[in-house]
């Protein structure tokens, strides 16, 4: 059972941008959560999700009824702390029930004052969500309980929307880190990483195809990037509008036309979108959880994958299209089976690709994992020609 500190008490009420009302009780900390009111279908892995830092700025609603069961534990955390804004739940634990528990859901939740809420109706949130789309939305418990419901209102109506959020300040690394392959891997290179919010285990799986990881702050430069002395590039996920990125944008173009190899994911599949010249658009409730269907255009194989984003890159899913910033060809890899959201883009002149979801699969399947040896086959073949053609040379 969790301790008597950490078991929240009184009442709570969800308040949406459109006037919408749901009461329930505290859960977590208490007080006040202002953010984007968004919904993930993952049935399991709330730990993984509430650690990922593409959550920054939102409410995280689960749509799977029981949450808290399996406790948490520090393997399984994605990064240093919990980045949601706030989090609502239909019917937390009451006692856990994991052998590799180490702590109460409610005590992480307390202990990084994430204020949330349970016990209201959270298939009705979702269904409003899904017809009018994601909101902003605020908690309220505590002594915020007791602002005027006008009050309330006004506080969710007057903070900012997603829409131009930078984010990516607030969860990358404040420092560089390094780190090295994997024991027993063949060494591919080193790879230059932009942490715009990334994931533990997207680090590990690099590590383990291969590469020597050099983490960098999303504020670096350019310079920063070739003083690794990097045979690859990757952008991370994270939260946040990519259209308020310009600045990673910029640095990307700059290491595309250096022909280093490119491989992005999540938020860094919208910025390469962007850097080839295209545009993105919010969606009207976005991807999040772990049974999302993707088709592999080049195989034709269905993937069930992990996603978390609210925004799209929006280019023509069938044929070839040209590269507004003189980028060459590009063609969309893949695809939603939901809505035909762009889901993967590969470049046919330049050695980059990216897709949309979370071939990690921290937590989720791991369908899409191919994509980690799909890159160190690229870097590797490209490392083998320039290592031959200097032999020639000679």
């Amino acid at each position: 059972m969790p301790p008597a500190s950490a078991v929240p008490t009184g009442a709570a009420v969800l308040v949406l941008e459109d006037g919408s009302r749901f009461a329930g009780r505290a859960y977590g900390a208490t007080g006040q959560s202002l953010g984007e009111v968004v919904f993930s279908t993952g049935m399991t892995g709330y730990q993984e999700t509430l650690t990922d830092p593409s959550y920054a700025g939102q409410i995280v609603l689960m749509t799977a009824p029981h949450i808290g069961n399996t406790g948490v534990n520090d393997t399984d955390m994605e990064s240093r702390k919990i980045w949601v804004a706030g989090f609502i739940v239909r019917d937390p634990a009451r006692r856990v029930s994991n052998f590799r528990a180490e702590r109460s859901l409610d005590e992480d939740l307390v202990a990084d004052g994430v204020v949330g809420i349970h016990g209201i109706d959270t298939r009705a949130v979702t269904r409003r969500i899904r017809d009018a789309g994601a909101m902003r939305g605020g908690v309220f418990s505590g002594e915020a309980l007791d602002l005027s419901e006008a009050d309330q209102l006004q506080l969710v109506r007057s903070q900012p929307s997603m829409a131009g959020k930078n984010l990516s300040g607030e969860v990358t690394t404040p420092e560089a880190y390094r780190v090295p392959v994997a024991d027993g891997v063949e060494r591919v290179g080193t790879i230059a990483v932009l942490d715009l919010g990334i994931k533990r285990a997207t680090v590990q799986y690099l590590a383990e195809h291969g590469f020597d990881v050099a983490v960098l702050p999303a504020t670096s430069t350019a310079e920063d990037i070739r003083a690794t002395k990097p045979d690859a590039l990757f952008y991370s996920n994270g939260p946040g509008d990519p259209a308020a990125s310009d600045a990673q944008v910029a640095l990307l173009q700059e290491m595309l036309r250096e022909g280093i190899p490119y491989f992005g994911i999540c938020f860094g599949n919208q910025l390469l979108g962007r850097a080839l010249g295209f545009d993105t658009y919010k969606l009207p409730f976005g991807h999040r959880g772990i049974n999302q269907p993707v088709l592999d255009k080049r195989t034709g194989r269905v993937e069930i994958t992990a996603q978390n984003h609210g925004f799209a890159v929006d280019v023509p899913i069938e044929g070839e299209s040209q590269s507004p910033a003189g980028f060459g060809r590009v063609q969309v890899s893949h695809y939603s089976l939901n809505d035909q959201v762009v889901e993967g883009l590969e470049c046919l002149d330049i050695p980059a690709f990216s897709v949309q979801y979370h071939p990690e699969a921290a937590a989720g399947p791991h369908d899409a994992f191919y994509l980690f040896d799909r890159f160190r086959e690229l870097v590797a073949n490209r490392s083998a020609n320039s290592t031959g053609a200097h032999a020639q040379e000679a």
